[in-house]
């Protein structure tokens, strides 16, 4: 696996992260604009945008997740966990 798509935000997310940088693993994080100066976006290699009213609507729409991964051409995708 060369790249991670992180499909969580805040604390969970940069955890996430500094372990699959670790392992010398590439990572995508997902984001809702609220999110999007944080700092899992700051320091992920990739960062895609989710729309939604809400940072809950953002991330639980599963189909955009997908969407997000494929466009990313991440290998794998970690849910994290919450919401």
């Amino acid at each position: 696996m060369r790249t991670l798509l992180i499909a969580n935000r805040g604390e969970i997310a940069c955890r996430i992260q500094r372990t699959a940088k670790a392992l010398g693993i590439e990572t995508v994080v997902v984001c809702h604009a609220v999110d999007r100066n944080g700092p899992a976006a700051r320091d992920a290699d990739a960062v895609v945008d989710l729309a939604g009213e809400t940072p809950v609507a953002a991330y639980l729409d599963g189909a955009a997740i997908v969407a997000a991964a494929k466009a990313s051409g991440a290998d794998a995708v970690h849910p994290g966990f919450g919401f």
